[in-house]
């Protein structure tokens, strides 16, 4: 029996019991890790920055300079956070459907504070356009998540194996945590505990959670409907259920203890008892942490950092050719016209217009034409200010600047209000400021907006005539 009886059209593979809301649809459309619909229309990338782990699962072996095996833990080559980036750059522009950079390992990344956060904040500064994630198993969750929110990481995959120490306990041989080592029953109880807290702080400042566990026979195949009902409780969104991967020659201990995988039946069916209770995630490919391409179709041995270029090439010229593509991708050919018109949306989560243009330190940008509203991703920009007081000194200028330069492709501007300064700037740009949907719903006011341009366009086609 498929463990898929239904899908929407955004959002990823989930039972009739159990769906994605508007918002959470919207917010995933474009990760291919995440939606059913966006894994064969966009690509993701993840980042091999984080070598070292604080958990040592006995199903994991986390191998370097590997090529042969495709599976979590394995990488062909390290890099450094700058090499990460320069790396990003190069795929963003051979593979323009990436939408997506995370950092998943190969051992994980909160265990490599420096070198994680040092990637993120750079990726944010020269990638404005791409979605950032992380995977974690989430013993030093609690301990990150503002700056996680603050760094602009709005997905997070955590590994959740259990809810029973006694069980973690056959799982984990041991768990490192502020300079000492713990074993068995309490190891499981430390790493459950701060799993919870970190979780429910994310879910609580706005981040999109998915939980993914692993289905081991035997020893928590009975445990993970009580999974999924209790991260539910916790405000994630989806659980993606994976097969135990344990065959000797990988050398896990399962692996060499010849503890069994689950078979393809046994899999469908735990997803389908755990999709009555919330959305299941059915497309995982278990990818290796230097992942690259569409999912099923790793393109990583084709970017070695030897291909690295020497000199970057400028950015946002790119980043516009990317959105006119994102934007054909998302509407999925349904429009005739040539290019879309592109707006950006001064929004706190995507639904309301609610933000000054000042205050925004991202703009939601949205694709309209004959296919409709539909949300082509986002773009983190300077914040123009803080205050008025700080709106008035005299590097805002250059703040302005920048990003007007960000915006460049934009046919319009929507947010809550604007200044005096910055609304004069947007029109000598080309660009529409708009103010009068304030604190009304997005779909609503940019498709009211787009009908009566477009009333426009065909009454002056008609006068000329």
């Amino acid at each position: 029996m498929s463990s898929c009886p239904s899908a929407s059209a955004q959002g990823g593979c989930h039972s009739n019991a159990a769906t994605f809301n508007q918002l959470q649809a919207s917010k995933v459309a474009h990760h291919p890790c995440y939606s059913l619909s966006g894994h064969h229309r966009f690509a993701r990338m993840h980042l091999a920055v984080a070598p070292a782990c604080n958990l040592q699962c006995n199903y994991c072996n986390r191998k370097y300079d590997c090529s042969n095996e495709s599976r979590p833990g394995v990488v062909s080559e390290l890099v450094t956070p700058q090499q990460a980036v320069a790396k990003a750059r190069q795929v963003a522009k051979a593979i323009p459907q990436l939408s997506v950079v995370g950092i998943a390992g190969p051992g994980d990344p909160l265990a490599n504070i420096g070198r994680t956060f040092q990637t993120l904040e750079l990726m944010r500064q020269q990638l404005p356009d791409i979605r950032l994630c992380l995977s974690t198993n989430g013993l030093m969750l609690p301990d990150v998540v503002d700056r996680l929110v603050e760094v602009g990481v709005d997905h997070v995959t955590v590994t959740l194996n259990a809810l029973d120490a006694d069980i973690a306990a056959q799982i984990y041989a041991w768990a490192w945590y502020q300079g000492d080592r713990y074993q068995g029953r309490e190891a499981g109880e430390l790493l459950l505990a701060r799993q919870e807290e970190g979780i429910r702080k994310l879910t609580e400042r706005g981040v999109l959670v998915k939980i993914n566990s692993v289905l081991i026979p035997g020893i928590n195949d009975q445990h993970m409907l009580a999974i999924s009902e209790q991260v539910k409780s916790w405000g994630t969104f989806v659980h993606n259920i994976m097969p135990l991967i344990a065959r000797p020659e990988h050398g896990t201990v399962f692996g060499l203890a010849g503890q069994p995988e689950p078979d393809a039946a046994m899999v469908a069916d735990i997803r389908q008892q755990c999709g009555a209770v919330m959305p299941q995630m059915s497309h995982c490919k278990q990818c290796r942490a230097d992942a690259i391409g569409m999912l099923g179709e790793d393109r990583s041995s084709a970017f070695p950092l030897s291909a690295i270029p020497a000199q970057a090439e400028p950015y946002l010229p790119l980043m516009h050719q990317r959105a006119q593509i994102h934007a054909s991708l998302a509407s999925q050919g349904e429009s005739e016209e040539p290019e879309a018109c592109l707006v950006a949306v001064a929004s706190s989560q995507g639904n309301l217009i609610d933000q000054h243009f000042g205050h925004a330190d991202r703009f939601h940008i949205y694709s309209l034409s004959a296919a409709g509203v539909i949300s082509v991703g986002e773009r983190f920009t300077p914040r123009f200010c803080q205050d008025p007081a700080e709106c008035e000194t005299d590097n805002s200028e250059d703040r302005l600047t920048a990003l007007l330069a960000l915006l460049a492709d934009m046919q319009a501007v929507f947010c809550a209000r604007i200044g005096h300064q910055p609304w004069q700037a947007l029109e000598q740009a080309g660009i529409e400021p708009q103010v009068t949907g304030a604190w009304q719903s997005v779909n609503g006011t940019l498709q009211q907006w787009w009908q009566q341009r477009q009333q426009a366009v065909t009454g002056q086609s008609q006068g000329a005539a």
